[in-house]
């Protein structure tokens, strides 16, 4: 019996990234604006993290800004303002598009 070799369609379908026409490869198809905002506005609730794939990060700002009383807000609206000065990465660790 024959096994494919690397050199075989199936073999390239496997291994080949996924890779979305219009944006470079290496880059987030999501976008730094969008995802600070989202984060300024609605940072308590994490949806500025959830926007940009990174689940784990929104369920914390979510946790802390239930059990401080909202206080936790705060740092939604400071991870906003970090967001949009200084990028960040979506959940695959890809830079976010400008």
């Amino acid at each position: 019996m024959r096994t494919a070799s690397c050199g075989s369609l199936l073999c390239r379908l496997m291994t080949t990234p996924h890779y979305q026409p219009g944006y470079p490869a290496g880059v987030s198809d999501r976008s730094k604006v969008v995802a600070g905002v989202l984060q300024i506005l609605l940072g308590g609730f994490g949806i500025g993290r959830f926007y940009m794939g990174d689940t784990r990060t929104g369920v914390i700002q979510l946790i802390v800004s239930l059990i401080t009383c909202g206080f936790g807000a705060l740092w939604g609206l400071i991870d906003g303002i970090l967001i949009l000065v200084n990028g960040g990465v979506d959940g695959q660790g890809r830079p976010l598009r400008g």
